[in-house]
């Protein structure tokens, strides 16, 4: 993928004077709608590849394009501005307006629940924190700098409780569709504290669409557990787009826990691919870091979406990951490294080695 950054940048030579006009990092404020107030960066790859970070909601990604296409399901709401009191039974969802990630967790990752170590709402809190931003690294192709990042983090924290710290680098080339997120957790508080992390990453139309491809490959159950669930039976190509479902109405939904299949290296890779635009999106995680990977389908009219989402545990929330001995525990001072890559897929060669993947 170098090469296609090396190339632009020679096109380039002599006649650009500003980056912006390639592309780069803006920031802004949004000003109208049920986001006012926040903060959000827009990414330019210059290679075709566009999204927005909402720095006050995580720093996760809300649209994102690839040409004129839009690669992220987009929930009713939109871009909500954060709100931290939103970690009571399903408030989660009133916040929740999708976009190419949203990040759960960090130490709650699934449905309400309570016990003696206290009470959790949906999907834990890190996506209603603001981040503090503390490095932007704008590229500069005049000086033959193409790379750019932008970094921040969040905090996890109450008093007498854990004390959680998500640093967030988001980082990519100019010229290359592509983005790398590296996030760092560390327990920066003084007792051990329990730790869950789930990358909820979102596609939407026109990338899904009735036969696009859903790529992973893995040993799975269903949620339910039920060999005759209406998506993921051994009778039903659950890889395989559907047009909208009358059953995925209102909470109508379907979803896998998959063991993903690793390559020689450890990373395993799964994506979409839309063979009516000719390309797709590959997603790449390390399986020692993120070893479950979920495959969420909510194909509902007018709110279709599937989600593939790697994560240190199925989203069983953390009683059930402490009852069956998988809850992460953090020492105080101890850190946790993820990074998830992304990649638009458009040669014939790429597309194939993507498509591969669900024959293993």
């Amino acid at each position: 993928m170098a090469d296609l950054t090396e190339e632009l940048q020679q096109r380039l030579k002599g006649k650009v004077g500003n980056r912006a006009q390639v592309g780069g990092i803006e920031i802004s404020v949004l000003d109208n709608g049920p986001g006012k107030g926040s903060r959000i960066a827009w990414i330019d790859t210059g290679g075709g590849l566009r999204y927005k970070i909402l720095i006050d909601r995580g720093m996760d990604i809300g649209e994102a394009f690839y040409l004129q296409h839009s690669l992220a399901w987009i929930g009713h709401s939109g871009v909500v501005s954060p709100q931290p009191m939103s970690d009571r039974g399903i408030d989660w969802l009133r916040t929740f307006g999708g976009g190419l990630l949203t990040t759960c967790g960090l130490s709650h990752t699934g449905g309400p629940e309570e016990d003696s170590h206290g009470s959790r709402g949906l999907h834990g809190r890190i996506s209603n924190t603001p981040a503090e931003v503390i490095q932007i690294d704008q590229p500069d192709p005049q000086l033959g700098k193409m790379d750019f990042s932008i970094t921040g983090v969040m905090l996890e924290t109450q008093v007498f409780g854990p004390h959680l710290r998500l640093k967030r680098k988001i980082s990519g080339a100019l010229g290359n569709p592509h983005l790398r997120i590296e996030d760092t957790v560390v327990n920066r508080g003084n007792a051990v504290a329990p730790h869950m992390l789930l990358y909820h990453v979102n596609f939407g139309w026109p990338l899904i669409d009735e036969g696009t491809d859903l790529i992973w490959s893995g040993n799975w159950t269903s949620r339910d557990q039920d060999p005759n669930n209406r998506i993921f039976n051994a009778s039903n190509n659950y890889k395989k787009c559907p047009a909208p479902l009358p059953a995925h109405r209102a909470t109508g939904e379907d979803v896998a826990f998959i063991d993903p299949s690793t390559d020689s290296d450890g990373i395993y890779t799964a994506g979409v691919y839309n063979s009516k635009l000719s390309f797709g999106l590959s997603m790449e995680a390390v399986k020692s870091q993120l070893p479950w990977l979920i495959n969420w389908q909510h194909c509902g009219e007018n709110e279709y979406v599937v989600a593939l989402e790697p994560g240190t545990n199925p989203p069983i929330g953390q009683a059930k990951a402490r009852e069956e001995g998988v809850l992460i525990q953090m020492e105080p001072g101890e850190s946790k490294e993820y990074q998830l890559d992304f990649r638009i897929v458009t040669s014939e060669e790429d597309v194939k080695k993507l498509l591969s993947i669900n024959t293993i």
